[in-house]
């Protein structure tokens, strides 16, 4: 644990007796730095570049502060005193840890030790400031705050594969100890102590300084990715000052020997932690990527798009006929509705032709590795067919899990799917599922998991029987050995806190809770909002995040509404979240005939099976005209 740290000298100005009045404690080892001065305790390398150890006092600064060419002493006296009858003792009074001499102690004056740490430290703080950006936080909400007063408890890392840290997060629990900035202290320079993990709600770590025992007085929330946060040893090898708290600091004389017994056989972050926190933060997606994706105003088809930037593997994506660029639409980078280019025509899917007939400048088509890959399925047996009956989630409306039909059966297994009794007749709601999707269920899934199942718009015959509609009208239901039953070990729990997109308006990220969980299928409750607004998401969704994802990657977090805000929009619609940003549109439902007049503005194919990449941007002659 103690790896980077170097000799050090005792610490000793507080008291001038050997006998120490804090319990014994186990023997020093003499890689653990520490400088002690008129009650402050300093840790600094030694030999590091651009630093010095004077070879009479112990003294450590920086080396061009030093005298002499060869920089070996910290002043005239010291260079001196090293060649008189005193230099074997002074030096093996430093190394065993006894008192320097009088002399030494008045070379490490208060305002000289604190200029060499202000100097080094202000050194780093250039180099810090090239590498990493500081982090988000959202004015008036906190999660430590939110969390604490409520005793929530947050769903961990691990339960999301796809974000930053997720498959890599390993023992990160309680108690393990790391080097922070400290904040109760009175020096002009930035300066470090040693602190244990009290509680991790995410990315976020209750943290409390060494020394406080059970008092939590300072305790502090931050984000245990940040750039702040270090393990065990940093601040030797880096050359930064561990200074422990104003509020503790005469509570032990000898520091240095408190620590060791406390962090002895204790856990600590991996010395690569930074590291991995980095690499699991690049992102194969850069802007000007074309892409296809769900066209938002017509959920049957889809349009390319553009990305604008990438923001935690989220996308903003941009249509690419849009001249402002503001017809955007939001997603991650392993979203479902995201596709290469040709993607629609190699399954036969509808494509709302692009006008613009060739690429813009500097604009590419992403590499079709870079997208999520769907499970391979054998078509060539028993499979879907149309007019098949099935439960699904309603993309306009995720709160609900309704009756729904196969319309089309695609190649590579997806399906068009339609939500019974509010399908527009020239098919323009459909919504494209693959056949391994988690959001589609099996005639009578929600029965068994007592979940309320929406029944067709219009449809009196209540309550709904499946056995007296498949009858009504004819159908059979589609077999249930063709639908997805793998049920991962995810680790969510009901109560769980997250960070979650409002898929109805999907540029936010809302703080949420999972309220149900049924198998893989969690019920995600948007604090603050009524339940209506809840939504049905997979486990594995992209659209989820552990707390502290936003102010990690600098995206905007949507607090709680208040119950004052909610009221203040009572007579708003009741399609999406009142209070929030009327800026982008999300997908709401919409009438026959909104659709059939928008569809006139834009003209809607299929692809003909075969088609080129470059014949679905290109000339009409190779599109089929859809029909309904």
């Amino acid at each position: 644990m103690f790896d980077g740290y170097d000799s050090c000298s005792e610490d000793t100005s507080s008291s001038s007796s050997s006998e120490e009045s804090e319990e014994e404690v186990a023997p020093l080892p003499s890689n653990l730095p520490i400088i002690k001065n008129n009650g402050q305790v300093y840790t600094y390398p030694d030999g590091k570049s651009g630093m010095a150890t004077c070879e009479m006092c112990g003294m450590v600064g920086v080396r061009d502060a030093f005298y002499s060419k060869t920089k070996r002493f910290c002043s005239v006296s010291c260079s001196r005193s090293y060649s008189s009858n005193s230099k074997k003792a002074s030096i093996l009074a430093r190394l065993q840890g006894k008192p320097p001499t009088k002399k030494a102690k008045v070379l490490q004056k208060q305002p000289l030790v604190a200029k060499l740490a202000a100097y080094a430290q202000y050194q780093a703080t250039l180099q810090n400031q090239a590498k990493t950006k500081s982090a988000v936080s959202v004015e008036g909400f906190s999660w430590g705050n939110y969390i604490s007063s409520n005793s929530f408890i947050a769903a961990p890392v691990t339960c999301f594969k796809h974000a930053p840290m997720g498959t890599c997060w390993g023992d990160i629990s309680e108690n393990v100890r790391v080097e922070v900035p400290n904040t109760d202290c009175s020096l002009p320079t930035k300066v470090f102590w040693i602190a244990g993990i009290v509680k991790l709600a995410g990315y976020n770590a209750l943290l409390r300084y060494e020394g406080f025992e059970n008092d939590s007085g300072l305790d502090f929330w931050c984000n245990i990715c940040g750039s702040d946060i270090h393990p065990v040893g940093w601040c030797a090898a880096s050359g930064k000052p561990l200074v422990p708290p104003r509020t503790i600091q005469h509570k032990y004389t000898n520091w240095k020997a408190f620590l060791v017994k406390r962090l002895t056989g204790a856990k600590t972050l991996p010395p690569d932690f930074s590291q991995k926190v980095s690499e699991s933060m690049q992102y194969p997606f850069k802007p000007c990527m074309r892409v296809e994706v769900v066209d938002k105003r017509h959920l049957c088809r889809t349009r390319v798009a553009v990305v604008e930037s990438v923001i935690g593997g989220r996308l903003r994506l941009v249509y690419e006929e849009s001249e402002d660029r503001t017809d955007d639409f939001w997603c991650h980078m392993h979203s479902p509705l995201i596709h290469h280019i040709g993607w629609s025509r190699s399954i036969g899917h509808r494509f709302k032709r692009s006008d613009i007939t060739k690429k813009q400048d500097g604009h590419f088509d992403t590499p079709p590795h870079l997208f999520a890959k769907v499970k391979e399925v054998d078509q060539s047996g028993e499979w879907f067919k149309e007019g098949m009956k099935l439960e699904a989630i309603d993309p306009l409306n995720l709160s609900t899990i309704c009756v729904a039909t196969i319309r089309k059966v695609l190649a590579d297994g997806f399906l068009m799917i339609g939500i019974d009794g509010s399908e527009a007749a020239d098919g323009s709601d459909w919504f494209c599922y693959h056949a391994t999707s988690p959001s589609i269920f099996p005639v009578g899934f929600c029965e068994i998991n007592m979940i309320e199942l929406t029944p067709p718009r219009g449809y009196t015959k209540l309550p709904f029987k499946w056995f007296d509609y498949l009858r009504e009208t004819g159908s059979i239901a589609a077999p249930v050995k063709l639908f997805n039953k793998d049920v991962p070990n995810h680790g969510f729990r009901v109560g769980m806190k997250l960070e979650a997109v409002d898929l109805m308006e999907p540029r936010l990220i809302c703080v949420a809770t999972v309220t149900r969980i049924i198998h893989r299928l969690l019920r995600i409750h948007f604090d603050g909002w009524e339940e209506e607004y809840d939504q049905w998401v997979d486990c594995e969704s992209p659209d989820l995040y552990p707390v502290g994802w936003c102010q990690l990657t600098g995206y905007q977090l949507q607090p709680p509404a208040s119950q004052s805000s909610r009221e203040s929009q009572s007579g708003s619609s009741k399609q999406k979240k009142k209070a929030k940003s009327q800026q982008y549109k999300g997908h709401k439902k919409m009438t026959t005939l909104q659709l059939k007049e928008e569809l006139i503005d834009g003209e809607d194919y299929n692809f003909l099976q075969g088609a080129s990449d470059q014949e679905s941007n290109g000339s009409a002659n190779f599109y089929i005209k859809q029909e309904p």
